[in-house]
């Protein structure tokens, strides 16, 4: 066992503590992690408020990346010292979603974490603290089955590496993997945070023609014009109709980054005929989505999105490429970079939508 501090959420609506923690050493196939870097996303905010249910205490905290400490037994992939990148898409190689290529989906990932008959990963005077998204990466160091993590290259920083294992793989998977983004194509990005400007980022890289960013704050528009948008649009009540107006009948694809039933609806209805929209945020559980079912007779798509449709071990060591080629904006993306006792305020500012993402910066 080893002692570290972690960011827990012990009840609802309450701030995260900052508690002295014990991990376990690794058993067979899992590996401890030396936490480096981990990125602040409005997906672990769900359940902090309340609107997804999780098991508590938890702690929080899903997007990073760090360096290998230690591996068990049975571990082949990866060994001390290795850079690598967490991901919540872990997989078990062997179920129906993993052999068709849908790791992403996988329906055994319990098969790669303890029995509950076995002493938990993380505890605190004999109490298990369960861990987000079976990660846990507000923390000094995290304990997770080999398959939740990704070999990357010495020459990748760590800070921004960690951007990678939600934001960036879920909005730039969106565009490459979820709704295949066309060169040529008219794209529409609603909301430009971190996830949004990965969209935007993605849509560049593939070739889109016109890139719209939709967004409350001018600021917000000014950036993601830095990450490949060719115009900036300030969101109101009559969005779909300007939208619809700019672009002679609609847009090819459009992507949804916030989660809210409002945006999710305004996505579809900015749709041409045979258009796609690809909602990425996490609507609240219970909420429906209204469509028109006539529109849908003209082949206009509405489709859901899980991290980037991503296969994580290919998909995240190319995007680490295309940031150390240029293409990849992601030293624009970082914000602020925080340390574990400021995460509070981190998301306080999250909320404000003032930044496009803070890092928790972890000196060892």
């Amino acid at each position: 066992m080893t002692t570290i501090s972690a960011a827990i959420l012990r009840q609802t609506k309450q701030p995260l503590s900052v508690e002295s923690v014990d991990i376990d050493e690794p058993q067979y196939g899992e590996v401890l992690v030396r936490t480096a870097a981990a990125g602040v996303c409005h997906s672990d905010y769900h359940f902090m408020n309340g609107a997804y249910a999780t098991p508590l205490p938890s702690i929080m905290g899903h997007e990073a990346a760090g360096i290998v400490e230690q591996v068990g037994k049975g571990v082949s992939y990866l060994k001390p010292g290795d850079r690598v990148i967490s991901c919540m898409s872990m997989f078990c190689g062997s179920c129906r979603y993993c052999l068709r290529g849908q790791a992403y989906s996988c329906e055994q990932t319990d098969r790669l974490l303890r029995p509950d008959s076995n002493r938990p990963r993380v505890q605190q005077n004999g109490q298990q603290i369960h861990l987000a998204y079976e990660l846990g990466s507000f923390a000094e160091a995290m304990l997770l089955p080999e398959q939740a993590l990704v070999k990357i290259s010495e020459d990748m920083p760590l800070d921004r590496a960690a951007l990678i294992g939600c934001a960036v793989m879920t909005g730039v998977g969106a565009v490459f993997n979820t709704a295949a983004v066309k060169p040529g194509a008219t794209v529409v990005v609603i909301g430009c945070g971190g996830i949004g400007l990965s969209a935007v980022n993605g849509a560049a890289i593939a070739g889109a023609a016109r890139i719209i960013a939709i967004d409350t704050q001018d600021q917000k528009l000014a950036l993601a014009r830095e990450f490949g948008a060719t115009e900036g649009v300030l969101t109101g009540p009559d969005i779909v109709d300007r939208i619809i107006d700019m672009t002679d009948g609609g847009v090819d694809y459009s992507f949804e980054a916030l989660g809210t039933k409002t945006t999710a609806e305004q996505a579809f209805g900015m749709l041409r005929p045979s258009g796609t929209a690809c909602v990425i945020g996490m609507v609240p559980e219970n909420q429906t989505i209204n469509i028109s079912g006539a529109s849908l007779i003209d082949d206009r798509r509405l489709v859901g999105c899980n991290m980037g449709s991503n296969v994580f071990r290919l998909d995240m060591p190319m995007l680490v490429d295309f940031y150390l080629q240029g293409r990849l904006h992601l030293d624009k993306m970082i914000s602020k970079r925080v340390t574990l006792e400021d995460v509070n305020s981190a998301y306080d500012e999250m909320l404000t939508g003032s930044v496009a993402r803070s890092v928790i910066v972890f000196d060892h």
